[in-house]
């Protein structure tokens, strides 16, 4: 890449492809926090969306810095797309019959990311994916085999990758250091991320009321659960912080820049759509049952949800300099 900076570099029509997959990848998180709406369901779907965000973050810097304009690169990609796509069909029963496919699956998408990432035009970004590719693959190895162990191994092993992912960074600043990120990509590829995650729970609410008779009373519910979507998009859009967060990456020097992306988006996007699928999976929970009360537990993930939506998008804005986030921070409080 000529230009870190460079405003000429925007979301490709396959990157836009590849990201379709995130859609099924909420939707079945959304239904295992649906189908189990316990401290237990809520474990797996944060182990899960954990390391599963870890690399598709890691998918949106490698397409920062590589084009994928060859057929050999477009053919990896659509291998890590598959890979991807296996891997959500895995989730439903990924603590009892799947584990195994899961964590390969995770496997075949870390080699793609890996052996993509040293296409990279930079040198000190193809270098410095060698430094982080170790600690990935080690990761995913963990996954495979908590997965074919399946039990408390499994939730032990998992922690511990999800944990050795996002601990990386401190451990290696290889993330921080040799990545030249081309600011107006990276913001517009995860916003859309976060759109389609928005996306999802207006399809949890379709999904919902899909059996039911179109009454005053599903109007209603569904009307409300559209509102609290549309709350998130102009909380996370429609205030302009998405704007002003663009122009604060492209202005930072590289290394800055790098740590500033690596919080931002990486480690507060997390709770942003960790929120998401918790709100997704009780306004799916509600709409079927327009005026009875939720159970305490999907209260719990709706209020809760909203709650870590606003504090992740408050710890955002801060990442990236756009403000501190303080009413967000109280409101989630």
């Amino acid at each position: 890449m000529a230009a870190a900076d460079s405003d000429t570099k925007r979301v490709t029509t396959l990157e836009l492809f590849f990201d379709l997959v995130f859609v099924f990848t909420i939707t079945e998180l959304t239904t295992v926090l649906y189908e189990s709406p316990t401290w237990r369901g809520l474990a797996q779907v944060v182990l899960m969306l954990g390391v599963i965000w870890w690399m598709y973050g890691g998918y949106a810097w490698m397409t920062n810095a590589v084009s994928a304009h060859t057929a050999q690169r477009r053919l990896l990609l659509l291998g890590g797309m598959t890979g991807y796509f296996v891997l959500a069909l895995a989730i439903p029963h990924a603590f009892s019959s799947s584990g195994l496919a899961f964590g390969l699956a995770y496997l075949v998408i870390v080699s793609v990311h890996s052996t993509l990432f040293t296409r990279a035009s930079s040198q000190s970004a193809a270098r410095a994916i060698l430094t982080l590719a170790p600690f990935n693959l080690a990761s995913a190895i963990v996954l495979v085999v908590g997965g074919a162990l399946g039990g408390a191994a499994q939730y032990v092993l998992w922690t511990v990758a999800f944990l050795f992912e996002w601990l990386t960074p401190k451990i290696r600043r290889a993330r921080e250091g040799g990545f030249e990120i081309a600011a107006a990509h990276f913001v517009e590829r995860h916003g859309l991320v976060v759109l389609i995650a928005i996306g999802e729970s207006i399809v949890a609410i379709g999904i919902g009321a899909s059996h039911l008779a179109v009454d005053g009373a599903l109007v209603l519910v569904a009307a409300l659960g559209l509102a609290l979507s549309a709350g998130l998009w102009w909380l996370y859009f429609g205030s302009g912080d998405d704007e002003r967060a663009e122009r604060s990456l492209a202005a930072m020097p590289l290394p800055r820049r790098s740590r500033a992306a690596l919080h931002g988006y990486g480690y507060w996007h997390l709770p942003l759509l960790l929120g998401i699928v918790a709100i997704a999976a009780a306004e799916r929970a509600a709409i079927a049952h327009p005026f009875s009360e939720l159970s305490w537990a999907r209260a719990g993930l709706l209020g809760g949800g909203v709650a870590v939506f606003l504090a992740g998008d408050a710890l955002f804005c801060r990442a990236l300099e756009v403000g501190s986030g303080r009413r967000r921070a109280a409101a989630a409080v």
